[in-house]
């Protein structure tokens, strides 16, 4: 085991929890916002309208968090493919310049004899 992946995990962890907390604490506003408009509502009646606002929104914050892990796997993996190529032509063009450098040197040296 590696405590300082374990440690970072445990802090993404953490932080991840209190972003979504805070993303429902501020779904929760708004529902008392939105019902503070509708001042013609029983008390029942504005508990369920911010129930249901705050199950909507929650709902489409979770999607939207889904959809935005779900593109950044997708680019992590476009990205790291991208990389392997290019290194791949790195690693080529260094060994055909030492073997040019190699070659060239090699034929210095022996025509000067």
């Amino acid at each position: 085991m590696n405590p300082d992946k374990d440690s970072a995990r445990g802090l993404a962890q953490l932080e991840g929890y209190l972003l979504w907390n805070a993303e429902v604490e501020r779904a929760r506003a708004q529902a008392r916002r939105f019902t503070g408009e509708l001042p013609w509502l029983t008390t029942a009646q504005r508990e369920d309208v911010e129930r249901v606002y705050l199950a909507d929104r929650v709902a489409v914050s979770r999607e939207s968090l889904i959809r935005v892990r779900d593109r950044a796997a997708e680019l992590r993996g476009e990205y790291t493919a991208r990389y392997e190529r290019l290194r791949a032509r790195c690693v080529a063009v260094s060994v055909v310049a030492v073997g040019a450098v190699t070659g060239i040197g090699t034929s210095l040296t022996l025509l000067l004899r």
